[in-house]
């Protein structure tokens, strides 16, 4: 864990301890597994490195994040907790991509985040149930215009376990709105992932300091198992 430990001087460390910074922010009693963004142009074939066909994908850093959420969806399953997915798609012929296509231009083909194609669902090795909610969404957030936090309130969650990707775009902002909303929030470290090593260990940092617990993925296994059917 503390995987952003050796980017830190010392004092950088002295900063954090003379301002309490990166207290343990700690678990609530109902929580809810949001999995971001588990998507195949994310992370591409298990096992075939082809940047030329899956050219936004995360490669194995990406699978390897996504078997440990896959334990941590089951655990929530098995003790009845919510596990809630997003999906970002977007249709560039309506002009969904915004200010997101201003900075990015995405390659064409089907192996991207275009809706209607396979590069825009769901990972098979990870898919949601018939039961579970699905939010399509056009911005990084979770929260940024859809009904997340309508289902949310319904459920009584007060804590929100962030999986998925990528570390540094929509896990980021959407912790950051869970953290707005004054949920607990909690990022299993080995259960989210980025194409970029230092943009995840930075981000992850920037979490940890000031809007949620970074953790690993067995003590959130432990929370979720000492929880029970609800």
């Amino acid at each position: 864990m503390a995987s952003w430990d050796d980017y830190l001087s010392e004092a950088d460390r002295k900063t954090l301890s003379r301002g309490g910074w990166a207290r343990a922010g700690g678990y609530g009693a109902r929580p809810a597994v949001l999995v971001i963004d588990a998507q195949n142009y994310m992370v591409g074939k298990r096992g075939v490195d082809d940047p030329e066909t899956w050219p936004l994908s995360c490669g194995d850093i990406g699978w390897r994040a996504l078997d440990h959420a896959r334990t941590l969806i089951e655990a929530a399953r098995a003790a009845g907790v919510p596990v809630i997915y997003t999906r970002f798609a977007l249709d560039l012929d309506r002009g969904e991509g915004g200010g997101f296509t201003r900075k990015l231009s995405p390659p064409p083909g089907d192996h991207v985040f275009i809706e209607g194609t396979p590069g825009s669902q769901i990972v098979a090795d990870i898919a949601p149930r018939g039961d579970e909610i699905v939010i399509t969404k056009q911005k990084s957030s979770a929260f940024f215009g859809t009904p997340l936090q309508a289902y949310l309130t319904d459920r009584a969650v007060d804590t929100v376990i962030v999986t998925g990707g990528s570390t540094s775009n929509c896990v980021r902002n959407t912790v950051t709105d869970a953290a707005a909303h004054n949920y607990h929030v909690i990022v299993p470290e080995e259960a989210v992932f980025d194409r970029i090593p230092l943009s995840h260990h930075v981000t992850l940092f920037d979490i940890n300091r000031t809007f949620g617990d970074v953790v690993g993925c067995a003590e959130v296994l432990g929370y979720l198992e000492s929880r029970g059917v609800a």
